[in-house]
């Protein structure tokens, strides 16, 4: 899918990979994009940065938590610009803790955060989208949802499940028009910036810019996975031929990892 005079919907868009993108797609031409995050006010601050017109980049605030917020999200971006092309699910935090330190409600959150979120966008998107017989999701994952981040299992097991809720929607829709990705990046230089190897820095820190420019070309392709760290698929390759190899080289780089931190 081209992006001139494309609509589009971009979650977690008040700074990092959001911002990237929504810069990114204006250059490539959309007709208009809706940004949100929780903050609306910094939100409708970087809207304005991009486009000072105010005519093709609007803000505003948005809960991805809340169903009845993403409906007001796509509703409110249909009056302004028209039907939605392009639903961009990319809000997300980093939460620590490991099975038995993680406190439920963490859990919760970031259950709520990186899947509901998702299936949240769809619901509100796609009758539309498929009575046109035409649309797109993009959903932020991580390369810790095909792999693992090895700090976190809150953050690893829910951007799983986020990878998995693209895979079913690709296959449940592809055949009605509904083109589906999923960004699995490693490290990207945002707040959300990963702290060791074995929680995203593995090959290197890359810009939210340079990550857009990848997404345009996935987009353009229309390729299931958008790996900005092109590593990743040999990862995944090696971790499908024998996942028990994949799993001691893990715990390899867990117990590397612990030696650092406390070196």
């Amino acid at each position: 899918m081209e992006l001139q005079d494309k609509v589009v919907v971009i979650t977690g868009g008040s700074g990092g990979i959001g911002r990237a993108m929504a810069k990114a797609f204006l250059q490539e031409g959309a007709k208009g994009i809706c940004l949100a995050d929780l903050d609306g006010n910094m939100t409708k601050q970087v809207a304005l940065e991009l486009d000072p017109s105010g005519e093709r980049c609007i803000g505003m605030q948005c809960d991805v938590t809340s169903q009845s917020d993403i409906q007001s999200l796509a509703d409110t971006t249909k009056a302004e610009f028209g039907p939605i092309d392009l639903f961009c699910s990319n809000a997300g935090a980093g939460a620590g803790g490991l099975l038995t330190e993680a406190e439920d409600a963490i859990w919760q959150n970031q259950w709520e955060l990186h899947v509901m979120s998702h299936l949240y966008a769809a619901r509100a998107v796609l009758p539309d989208m498929i009575s046109r017989g035409s649309g797109y999701l993009l959903n932020t994952a991580s390369a810790a949802g095909l792999l693992a981040a090895i700090g976190s299992g809150p953050y690893t097991v829910t951007k799983a499940a986020a990878v998995k809720l693209a895979e079913f929607i690709s296959i449940t829709h592809g055949e009605e028009g509904i083109k589906v990705s999923v960004l699995c990046p490693q490290g990207v230089n945002t707040a959300m910036a990963p702290k060791s190897k074995g929680d995203g820095q593995t090959d290197g820190i890359i810009e939210p810019e340079a990550l857009a420019e990848v997404v345009v070309e996935t987009i353009r392709e229309e390729r299931f996975y958008v790996l900005p760290h092109p590593e990743v698929k040999e990862y995944v390759r090696r971790k499908g031929e024998d996942v028990d190899r994949w799993l001691h080289g893990m715990r390899r780089l867990r117990k590397q990892s612990i030696e650092e931190s406390s070196g």
